[in-house]
Parts: C-alpha cells; structure tokens; sequence
C-alpha cells in the first residue's frame, strides 16, 4: 500500500474466534489476523467463553495486523461482535463470571416465564409486534444471574456484550448502541418495560450510542479513535450493502443471519425487527447452527472441516437434515428441538450426510427468508451471501440452489469486520453515513444461479418439525429428567 493511505481496522468479536481486519478507504483489503478461542460447556444446554480470551485475542491480533502497515496509517477502528451474549463485569471491567453465550439454553425455562407476563397486544405495544423472549434474551440471563449469583450480581457494575467490553478496554468508554439492545432497546432508547422485568438491570446497562459514535482514542492504536460499533448480524448489513429498500443477505458463519431492507415496518413472528435508520427498518433473523453443524458433523464423522466439504462435493442429494443441535433460533425460537437426519437407507453413506448438513443448513437460510420476505412486503429480488461459508463454492451452490433464486458472493467474505470498518470511517469523518461508505465500498465478485431444484428436500425439512413435534417433547422431558 502506499505511504500515506488511510487505513481503517473492523474488529470482529465472532463466537470461535476475534478478527482483525484491516482495509483501505476505498475498501482493499490491507491485512488480516484472527486468534481462535473456546466454547466451555461445563452443563448440556451452557455454552460459556472466558471474556479474558477474546481481549487477549483482540491485542495478539492487533499486534499482528499493525505490523504490517506504515506507522500511524490507521485512521479509525469500529467493533462488531457476536450478540446476546453477556457478561458480568465490576467497575474495573474485571470479569465476574464466565460469559454466557448466545447458544446457551440454561435460561429457557426462565424466559418463558418473563415471556408470559406479555400479551400479544402488549408485546405489540413494546416491541412493535410478537416477538419471543427466550434463553438468550438480556432480561432472562439478568434474571439467572440475579437468582443464581446474588452475590456476584450485587457487586457487577456492567451487564455487557462482547464488543462493548472490547472497546471499553481499547478505550476507557462504556457504551452500547440501539441495534445490539435486543429486545431491551427501541428507537428511543432502553424500553422501560423491559428493563424494569428485573430489579437492577437499568442501572448496569451502558449508555445508548449510535453506531459510528467515537469512544475515545486507543493506545493500542496510536490513538486512533475507535467507534462504538454494533452486532455482528448489523455489522453484515452494513458490510453487504443491505441498507437500501429491496436488499437482501445471507451471512454464513458459526450461525446463519438472514436480513432483508423495507420501508415497511411490520412485525412478523420469528423475526427481529431492528429500529429504523432514516426510515428504513431491516428485518432478520439468526438461526442457531450454521458452521457450527459443519463443525459438529466432522468431530463426529472424524473428519476435518475440510474433509466434510469435500466428501460432500462426491455426494448427491436425498437425505434432510435439521440442524438444531441446541434448539433453533428463528424463525422457531424452540429451545427444546433437536436435530435429526430424515431418509437414510442401507446405502446411504458418510459423504451423502456431509452433503446433508450442508444442505440442511440452506434449508434454514430459506425458512427464514420466507419469514423476511413476508415482513419486506415482497420476495427480495437481490441477495448476497458472505462470511465463512461463502468461501466454499458448493456451499454457495447449494443455498442458492435451495433458496431458488441468485446469491452475490462478495468480494471481501468478512462482512461483518468490513461493516466495523464502515464505522470508524464514518467516525473519522471520511464518509458522511454508512450508507454511503457502502455504496463505495462493497463489491461483487461472482453471482452464483439456481442450478438444481431442491424444493422437494425444502418441504421434507420444513413438514419434520410438526411431523416430529411429539418425539421432541418426549426427549424433552427424558433430556430435564
């Protein structure tokens, strides 16, 4: 890169790993690190993470990237990370207890009862329409900690997520933004009734900032400001242009995101609706097992990740697989479903359920985008489709295939740290809104077409979840015991 050009860092605190992305003003790619880290689950249903390790990551990563450019070319920093994950933290932002990630399930029971307290009506009233509070909501893991940890609830000073723990370290500054207060914030701020489910929760939740709001100047970088940042999920729809009318996306990571843009602002059940930015409100919603069912299938095939996909690629189609390994996320927001494979004969074999769950996966991103495109008014004529699952061609195919309509690969994979960039530029003041840093920025490589029908595998996975609805209340009750 040249002397002189301004460089802007993303910083993505995702679920198996932090990465730093670093990226010209005009969006090329000027160098990458990530540290990986793990997921403890000490119970079935917890899925804990040291918070310690993603800061420990963020500055080995940092470090790396930083070495690579020209001193002082780093202009700002944005932060995006994964959501409904929350950690206790003191006044010191000393960790308390281990975090509680997303696909922890240990509050399910605890959330239905908050859930209960709301008609739908109400739920209208609060939250613009029936909306589900289950195990990962703030309030009910608020409520945990409260019942389970009085006394490390009582010396907390912060309830936070992971980017904003980031960027109070990186900082000094504790603040959160509107989109990543899942069901505790609105367009105008925390939602009293909300917060209130708890007694204590108000007083440590962070201020509200907007996204691209500057928290202060980073040591780490040579004072380069950092911005608030946002949720991974917000940060793709930045990272992936989805912030026009029509535009739809796919982000492919440990989990699956599907987000489409309107102005129609209507609720639809199983979908999180975001308060709207300049009259545009996007609608999407997170499934609970995308990479991670990839993960899952090779520890227990004995293949690597690698190997999965290329044992699918000598496969054909025909065996469904629902990949709700612990529970679903949207559009069912079932904690107590789990995942199957449906039609498998004496000759099936172990390349046909790699290509399965990659297929299964798809099937996912589909039954949530109906739901998207009901709330949009409409089909969403255009699509992208990025993060780490878009890095593999077939996998690429098959959502395409299965979503029957054409997928645009992006250019730069790592929406979510693209979007984080797109952040700090705005912060930096090199773009006037981050609507216009996309327009600039984001960029197609190739645009993968439907190639093969796979709507009948579509309504086998879709008819499995009534279908085996008894069976899972059975296992149910035998897994609660």
């Amino acid at each position: 890169m040249e002397n002189g050009e301004a460089v802007l860092l993303g910083i993505d605190v995702g679920t198996t790993a932090v990465k730093v992305a670093a990226f010209t003003a005009s969006g090329r790619p000027a160098g990458a690190h990530s540290v990986a880290y793990p997921i403890t689950r000490p119970r079935p249903g917890w899925a804990e993470q040291d918070p310690e390790d993603w800061w420990r990551g963020c500055v080995t990563a940092l470090r790396a990237v930083l070495s690579g450019l020209p001193p002082g070319a780093v202009r700002a920093a944005g932060i995006v990370s994964q959501v409904n994950t929350h950690l206790l933290a003191d006044a010191g932002l000393n960790p308390l207890t281990p975090a509680v990630i997303w696909q922890d399930q240990r509050c399910a029971g605890l959330a239905r009862e908050l859930d209960a307290r709301f008609t739908d009506d109400d739920k209208t009233r609060i939250w613009g329409g029936p909306v589900a509070l289950d195990a990962s909501f703030a309030g009910a893991r608020a409520a945990w900690f409260a019942r389970e940890e009085p006394e490390l609830w009582a010396r907390a000073r912060w309830l936070l997520s992971p980017k904003d723990f980031i960027g109070a370290r990186l900082t000094g500054r504790v603040a959160t933004d509107k989109l990543s207060g899942v069901r505790i914030a609105g367009a105008d701020g925390y939602l009293p009734e909300a917060v209130a489910l708890v007694d204590g929760l108000a007083e440590r939740l962070p201020e509200l900032l907007e996204p691209e709001t500057p928290l202060g100047p980073s040591p780490q970088l040579g004072g380069a400001p950092v911005v608030v940042g946002t949720m991974d999920a917000f940060g793709s729809v930045f990272g992936t242009r989805t912030t026009s009318p029509g535009r739809g996306m796919i982000s492919c990571g440990t989990s699956l995101v599907v987000a489409g843009a309107s102005r129609q602002g209507a609720a639809v059940r199983g979908l999180v609706r975001f308060p709207p930015r300049d009259g545009l409100f996007v609608h999407a919603g997170p499934t609970q097992a995308a990479g991670d069912a990839v993960r899952w299938w090779g520890r227990v095939s004995g293949q690597s990740v690698e190997g999965v996909f290329a044992s699918a690629a000598d496969s054909a189609p025909g065996v469904v697989f629902t990949p709700y390994l612990q529970g679903e996320r949207a559009p069912l927001w079932d904690a107590d479903v789990r995942g199957s494979f449906l039609g498998l004969g004496s000759g099936t074999s172990r390349a046909d359920l790699s290509r399965a769950v990659l297929t299964g996966v798809a099937c996912s991103a589909r039954h949530v985008l109906e739901a998207v495109d009901e709330a949009c008014g409409s089909p969403l004529p255009s699509l992208t489709f990025s993060g780490g699952g878009a890095r593999s061609d077939l996998w690429t195919q098959l959502h395409a295939d299965v979503l029957g309509r054409p997928l645009e690969r992006l250019r730069v994979r790592d929406s979510g740290a693209l979007g984080a960039a797109l952040l700090g530029a705005v912060g930096a003041g090199l773009y006037r809104d981050v609507e216009t840093a996309a327009d600039a920025i984001v960029t197609v490589e190739r645009v993968f077409e439907p190639a093969t029908d796979l709507t009948p595998l579509y309504e086998a996975y879709r008819a499995s979840y009534n279908g085996l609805a008894e069976a899972h209340s059975h296992l149910a009750t035998f897994r609660d015991g």
